[in-house]
């Protein structure tokens, strides 16, 4: 299965409270935090909610 290399690249600060807990579940807690997850539908909805916030690769 691949992964997915996720980057937070914009700051929490005067975003919505899902927002923020979506960035949290997923690892990220200060811009430019990197996370590895693999590629499933539950982490694709949950880059899908704030992808604006984010840098998203696949990894091999």
């Amino acid at each position: 299965m691949s992964m997915l290399r996720i980057t937070l690249k914009k700051s929490f600060i005067g975003r919505q409270e899902k927002q923020i807990k979506t960035a949290k579940a997923l690892g990220l807690t200060k811009v430019g935090r990197t996370v590895e997850h693999e590629d499933n539908p539950s982490i694709r909805g949950a880059i899908q909610k704030i992808g604006f916030m984010l840098d998203v690769e696949e990894v091999q």
